[in-house]
């Protein structure tokens, strides 16, 4: 059973992979703004039997799906919640949380074009130095919306999220395009975002301003997906660790070769003393030997065995691929 903390970040984040919740009834997570707005979120149809729905203070009735309360904001940067009197999350806009400390768990949002820019300023930063922000690669950070900055292959939609504003308005997200009104059914919420496309930043960043700056950076899933295995890595006490085809590669005759941009792809990260390959499919990491981890990464970044074998010899690269095909590490890889 997911907990309520996972569903919240969930909710946040929009991290489930496709389908995962698409053949449910209802929406799979929704957050009111204001507690009155229970009764028709239900009676639009919103809620299914899994529907797990965040409602600030006490609710008006606590029969039917799981219903969370919460204390304090959802969606105002620099604002906190609490589930329970036990959990408390931060709310910060990216463009401050370079400056802010972290006392806890921190959901970080674009709230507005400036911050966008920072978080694209950092991104370009780390593509050319290998340099990511401390901030972002904090293991008890979370960086909302994703499906809005780049990330690939994540469900997002009003069957997975809603969030219902003070005023009834209804969205993904507290940064999303306006999708209704308080009492619109699920199939017209749909449709709406059908229309808009991905809109959980709509009304944060202009959508052509949005749109432009992913067309050009293709690479901004594989970006996210090292965030991630950073943070990983950071939360088993690994730092600081270098990832491959960030500012540099583990293997000096891979310099000139460009990175791919596939999110799911392996990543290969290192230090001075030990190397692993970080699996975004799974989010499995394999600590390996840094003649593993070269091999890795000259397979992943050249698509092909042949290509690959160039740089390190046929016989490394089948021998890599017979040792993780059994894990399912290389399966992203097109041979």
């Amino acid at each position: 059973m997911i907990s309520k903390k996972r569903h919240l970040m969930l909710w946040g984040t929009a991290g489930l992979r496709y389908g995962s919740d698409a053949e449910l009834p209802g929406t799979a997570r929704i957050v009111l703004a204001d507690a009155a707005h229970l009764a028709a979120v239900r009676a639009a149809g919103l809620v299914g039997p899994h529907t797990v729905v965040f409602v600030p203070g006490d609710p008006d009735e606590d029969t039917g799906p799981q219903v969370v309360n919460y204390g304090g904001s959802l969606s105002e940067a620099g604002a906190e919640a609490v589930l329970d009197e036990a959990f408390y999350l931060q709310i910060q806009s990216y463009g401050l949380s370079e400056y802010m400390s972290v006392a806890g768990p921190t959901m970080i949002r674009i709230a507005d074009e400036s911050d966008f820019e920072v978080f694209l300023h950092d991104a370009d930063r780390a593509l050319a130095t290998g340099e990511f922000p401390d901030f972002l690669t904090n293991p008890i950070i979370q960086l909302a919306d994703l499906p809005g900055l780049g990330a690939t292959g994540l469900a997002d939609g009003p069957r997975q999220r809603l969030y219902v504003a003070a005023d009834g308005t209804v969205s993904v997200s507290p940064g999303g395009s306006p999708l209704g009104r308080l009492g619109d059914p699920l199939t017209r919420l749909e449709a709406a975002f059908a229309e808009t496309g991905v809109s959980c930043l709509g009304a944060a960043v202009p959508e052509d301003v949005r749109r432009n700056a992913l067309a050009d950076r293709p690479w901004l899933g594989r970006y996210l997906a090292a965030v991630d295995a950073i943070r990983a890595m950071r939360a088993r006490g690994v730092s600081p660790v270098r990832v491959s085809g960030f500012g540099g590669r583990l293997l000096p005759s891979m310099d000139g070769v460009a990175d791919r941009t596939d999110p799911d792809l392996p990543l290969v990260l290192w230090t001075a003393t030990s190397a692993y390959v970080h699996s975004p499919l799974t989010g499995r990491t394999f600590a390996v030997g840094h003649s593993a981890a070269q091999t890795v990464e000259a397979f992943v970044a050249c698509g092909s065995v042949t290509e690959a074998a160039g740089h390190v010899g046929r016989e490394r690269v089948d021998r890599i691929i017979a040792d993780f095909d059994g894990v399912g590490v290389l399966t992203a890889v097109a041979r």
